[in-house]
């Protein structure tokens, strides 16, 4: 990556969001040797393993690298593209469950609706074997971040939301997918780096991986493509406006 952009975004970021948190990236590679391979993943309040908690070291500057054999939820691996099956009785364990044999999450009315909703489920294959995640700032010249993750309170994602729309006169430039956390983070945000208008990606509605994030954050999840031409509208957007200085200084009050 060209360090120039990375420093940029870093003082682009500062000018106008003060010191929130800078976001995450991730990319595809078949070489490992970019970050650190991440061990057994952490888990969620549930008992299950969750990606979702690795993320918050990544959040704090640790830089991490995942294969197919260090995710541990199926769900996970699915959606990081790393398998492509479904476990068994999925449609019983997203609705109401099996008495006596599976208890159900009941994020669906119905074993029918989660069949039916596959449907509407990209099939998607890992480009390569391994997933990098690394803090904005830890990006070094070797990385090719194509996914830049946010993970952001109201505030800062009406200033994300309002600059994803910027430039475009459709108003639907960020969309909310019904899915896993791990979905709206990777898989989604990813699928739009080939779409002629790639959109925005809210996320981190998913009630099982809810603990896995503070009680008052989202995500904001961008392919690159869309992301710089985010960063270049920064300077003539509304973020030069009295109406985002009164915002700004709410986010910054509260950090």
């Amino acid at each position: 990556m060209d360090m120039k952009i990375k420093e940029k975004f870093i003082a682009q970021w500062s000018k106008y969001f003060g010191d929130t948190e800078l976001p995450i990236t991730f990319y595809y590679t078949d070489e490992p040797g970019h970050a650190e391979m991440a061990g057994e993943p952490s888990k969620s309040a549930s008992g299950r393993r969750c990606i979702i908690g690795d993320l918050a070291k990544v959040r704090k500057g640790k830089s991490l690298c995942f294969s197919k054999d260090t995710v541990g939820c199926p769900g996970g691996k699915r959606y990081l593209g790393f398998s492509e099956g479904l476990a068994p009785n999925f449609e019983y364990f997203l609705s109401y469950g099996i008495p006596g044999k599976l208890e159900g999450e009941r994020y669906k009315k119905s074993p029918e609706i989660v069949k039916e909703m596959q449907n509407y489920s990209p099939n998607f294959k890992a480009p390569a074997s391994h997933i990098v995640f690394k803090r904005w700032d830890m990006i070094e010249e070797s990385d090719n971040p194509e996914v830049v993750v946010f993970f952001a309170k109201p505030d800062v994602l009406s200033g994300l939301f309002t600059l994803a729309n910027f430039d475009q006169a459709d108003p639907n430039g960020v969309f909310a997918p019904f899915c896993a956390g791990c979905g709206s983070v990777v898989l989604y945000p990813y699928l739009e780096l080939k779409s002629e208008m790639p959109k925005g990606v809210l996320g981190m509605f998913d009630v099982s991986a809810r603990p896995c994030v503070p009680l008052d954050v989202l995500t904001f999840a961008v392919p690159i493509n869309k992301f710089d031409k985010m960063v270049e509208n920064m300077d003539e957007s509304f973020l030069i406006t009295h109406s985002w200085e009164l915002v700004n200084k709410r986010i910054n009050k509260v950090q």
